[in-house]
């Protein structure tokens, strides 16, 4: 492993600037999870190599008592309404499966337990549970205790008790139409190949809803910024007035420019599909809780301080705790590293210049993000695109 630049916490990799560390083969995306697949600890997180999507493409198939679970997030996301999500999980307490899953939790591997989060969150925000805190006295007042222990589980699980919101329902929630060729970046397999959601926000057989391809295009989004990752590396820890600084902020401003335009080449297909008012009320749901800003986003913030000078620290923290604390963890070391090139906000010549376009294209970005979403959220006009 590179060695960390100087500075830097000991638990937080920066690794050196260059082309992407080996990436897992993701020949393994059909492959069946076990229950008792707890063989290797994951390896340190590295955000050059594939941002902060997962390693491995996310498991599609769960099996043995999780294809339970797996069956009642379904039917929770494209229930017509919360009621007939709430009976979903009542049904599962009363035949006892919420109990049999949650006594098997410490046999997931680390891979399935993020699968089995992301199926959990599914149903918490189908049932109007997003704001909840599992492990809170006044939750069972309002939530299925048995369902509530088998979230404070998995939570425990994965290291992670805020982890309903935007990167576990869009960024493992996703899989190649395809099955793709042997040793591809992950990055690169999300970029490349037409993707489909593994739990479907819209009924099987009837086109993807808004909220299925906004969930998609927030996987993209990140897929195609992994080159924001890697010049964040390199803007850290650079003097302001280094010769390298100017050129990666022009670099970042033009990856900026792409992603705008990547979330534009969305819009049109995602305002034709379908969408209902239970889909609508997840979104409201989740943007109450700060929890659908992208990660990519976040890490830009990071780096160009948009979020920390508009809207205060402790709201940046709000947005950041729905992430895993890893990726919370490189996003706080990019904040200091990146200190001595955000003093160009206060500097005139032209590399200060240069500076305020990064932050001028990275707040056009997030308006064009929000446009998308207010898009998703927005009523449908007259009856319901049919399936092309």
């Amino acid at each position: 492993m590179p060695a960390a630049r100087s500075g830097a916490d000991p638990a937080v990799r920066i690794p050196a600037q260059g082309g992407p560390a080996a990436a897992d083969p993701t020949g393994t995306a059909d492959a069946a999870p076990t229950d008792g697949d707890t063989s290797g600890a994951p390896a340190p997180h590295d955000p050059c190599a594939h941002g902060f999507l997962p390693e491995r493409p996310p498991v599609r198939s769960m099996i043995g008592t999780w294809t339970r679970l797996d069956a009642m997030a379904r039917e929770a996301a494209v229930a017509p309404d919360r009621a007939t999500a709430l009976d979903v999980v009542g049904r599962a307490d009363r035949a006892e499966e919420l109990t049999a899953l949650r006594q098997r939790v410490s046999r997931l591997s680390p891979r399935n337990a993020e699968a089995a989060a992301m199926r959990v969150a599914v149903i918490a925000v189908s049932c109007g549970w997003s704001a909840l805190d599992p492990q809170a006295p006044a939750a069972r007042e309002v939530a299925n205790e048995a369902f509530l222990e088998l979230w404070a589980a998995i939570a425990h699980r994965i290291d992670h008790d805020q982890f309903v919101a935007l990167p576990t329902l869009a960024l493992h929630n996703w899989a190649p139409e395809r099955k793709p060729r042997r040793h591809i970046p992950i990055d690169q397999l999300a970029r490349t190949e037409q993707l489909v959601p593994i739990v479907r926000w819209a009924p099987e057989g009837q086109p993807l809803s808004r909220l299925d391809r906004l969930m998609l295009a927030a996987t993209r989004l990140e897929a195609h910024g992994i080159w924001l990752f890697r010049l964040a590396d390199t803007l850290a820890g650079r003097a302001p007035d280094d010769s390298s600084t100017p050129t990666a902020l022009r670099r970042l401003v033009r990856i900026q420019h792409a992603l705008r335009a990547q979330l534009h080449s969305e819009a049109a297909e995602l305002a034709s599909a379908p969408a209902t008012d239970q889909q609508r009320a997840v979104l409201g749901a989740l943007a109450e809780q700060g929890a659908l800003e992208p990660p990519v986003l976040q890490a830009a913030d990071a780096v160009l301080g948009i979020g920390g000078r508009r809207l205060g620290e402790g709201r940046r923290q709000h947005l950041r705790r729905h992430l895993p604390a890893q990726h919370r963890a490189w996003l706080s070391a990019m904040d200091r590293h990146c200190a001595p090139v955000r003093t160009l906000a206060h500097r005139g010549g032209p590399d200060a210049a240069v500076y305020r376009e990064a932050q001028e294209s990275l707040i056009a970005l997030r308006r064009t993000y929000t446009a998308l979403v207010q898009t998703a959220a927005a009523p449908t006009p007259g009856p319901l695109p049919e399936a092309a």
